[in-house]
């Protein structure tokens, strides 16, 4: 027998519709992301949302209650925002230091040890899931899954690949090996080394066999590579398409780190379905992305703190060097792809102690004047489209509304729901105090997330603080 949780007296924040839609309403005629409605109960059983439902419709018990519900535990959301948890769509919660080297001189208990406090910070912040573009692995997912360590649903890539001086490959100019030898198994960087069309294949298929939900291909170069410059194109066609086809095979998608309009352009006609940062991307190249159905992850406040905290996390001052205007050039190709539809996801990038700034990038996003709705669909609906199905690679053809065949064989690798507040997608739910459709920005502030709910289960719970003051019951009770 189990018990359920039942959010009482909600402000529910509704999923925006995807860019370029007019619609204010779904099909149940609850308001999209932007619009409150008040006096709604949501209760979830298990792991995922039961229903959404009026008052009235609870008290003449309309509740589609499983027979095998105990009870509820109830919330009073009065005065408060309901929505869906946080999706950070590019992370690296291994990155304990800038220093992207140091983990080839580390032993990976210590590596792994060092992403408890990160992965537990981002919980906090709200973020149910997070996506991670290099470092994590199927051991330290399973951990999280199972409960060993507190922290967001972990969807991986593995290690991206880079090729022979790419972003992804940390030695040095003088270097042969990293410190940790020229065996791959003892490479705990968040890269790995590939070259020609066989090695890459052989790479896509050895991360797909480690679990990896997507493959991230190193594309251009990088702020944190020690031998790159961040013009550099990397990788020959011929790889990439090597890369993406093999992911497809294997039902998954690949996305592609690039900066240069030329290299986010290539990436695209390769078959990438999302790129990561963007930044230099022309209006012609936004159009292209819109065109095939390409998402984008911006990650604009890494670079903000680069420039404040990279020094001191580890980053040599040449790196830091690199980042040059890429905050106001990731700003106007995001102001770019939001008024061209293309289909935009949250993504912070942090590294080191600057895991903490994770929500601030919600403040760059409105300062490049993409609305408040659009901001909160980056970091819920659009997200979860993407985590959520392994076809998106699908969106890349050139008929974007196409619906890829789903084998009987494939199937179970649609099970991921997430990123709305709707029946049967995953309980990831948070209580914000804040008008979070009018100003987002209440995000950024870890005190005003009050409750994280994750698989159903209550994880963070600070309602009582908000209550000290004024005596008031306390806002969770048990009711059977």
């Amino acid at each position: 027998m189990v018990a359920g949780i039942c959010f009482d007296n909600a402000r529910i924040l509704k999923e925006a519709g995807l860019p370029g839609s007019r619609a204010q309403y779904d099909e149940d005629g609850f308001p999209r992301a932007g619009y409150l409605s008040n006096g709604l109960s949501l209760y979830t059983f298990g792991d995922e949302i039961q229903g959404i439902h009026r008052e009235r419709e609870i008290q003449s018990n309309a509740m589609n209650v499983p027979p095998e519900c105990t009870g509820f535990e109830r919330v009073d959301c009065r005065g408060m925002t309901l929505m869906p948890g946080l999706i950070d769509s590019h992370v690296h919660v291994t990155a304990s230091s800038a220093n992207l080297r140091m983990p080839s001189t580390m032993p990976p208990s210590l590596l792994y040890a060092r992403s408890v406090p990160i992965l537990s910070g981002m919980l906090n912040r709200g973020f149910t899931t997070v996506r991670d573009c290099g470092g994590a692995d199927h051991g330290l997912a399973t951990a999280v899954e199972e409960g060993s360590i507190r922290g967001p649903r972990i969807v991986h890539c593995g290690k991206a690949l880079s090729q022979t001086g790419g972003h992804g490959d940390f030695r040095g100019a003088g270097d042969v090996a990293l410190a940790s030898g020229a065996c791959s198994c003892c490479n705990f960087t968040i890269g790995r080394v590939c070259d020609g069309v066989d090695a890459c294949r052989a790479a896509v298929r050895d991360e797909v066999r480690k679990g990896a939900k997507h493959i991230k291909i190193m594309a251009s170069g990088g702020v944190s590579s020690p031998t790159d410059r961040l013009e550099n194109l990397q990788f020959s066609e011929e790889e990439l398409k090597c890369i993406v086809e093999e992911a497809r095979n294997a039902g998954i998608y690949a996305c592609a780190h690039a900066y240069t309009d030329e290299a986010i352009e290539r990436a695209i006609r390769c078959g990438v379905a999302c790129i990561e940062h963007g930044n230099y991307a022309s209006r012609n190249t936004v159009k292209e992305m819109r065109a095939n159905g390409t998402y984008l992850v911006p990650t604009l406040v890494t670079y903000e703190r680069l420039k404040i905290d990279g020094v001191a996390n580890g980053m040599s001052q040449a790196m830091v060097d690199k980042v040059a205007d890429l905050v106001e050039a990731g700003q106007k190709t995001l102001k770019a792809a939001t008024e061209e539809g293309v289909m935009v996801c949250y993504g912070s990038d942090l590294l080191g102690d600057m895991h903490k700034y994770q929500a601030h990038s919600i403040k760059l996003h409105l300062d490049a004047g993409v609305s408040a709705a659009r901001v909160l669909n980056s970091l819920t609906g659009t997200p979860g489209r993407l985590l959520g199905k392994p076809w998106s690679w699908m969106r890349a053809m050139k008929n974007i509304n196409a619906k890829p065949h789903v084998s009987k064989e494939k199937s179970h690798l649609q099970q991921l729901r997430i990123g709305r507040l709707s029946p049967g997608f995953k309980a990831d739910v948070i209580l914000v105090d804040g008008d979070v459709a009018n100003d987002p920005t209440v995000l950024m502030d870890e005190n005003n997330i009050k409750l994280v709910v994750k698989d159903g289960v209550i994880v963070k719970n600070i309602l009582d603080k908000k209550d000290d003051d004024d005596d008031r019951r306390k806002r969770v009770k048990r009711e059977t």
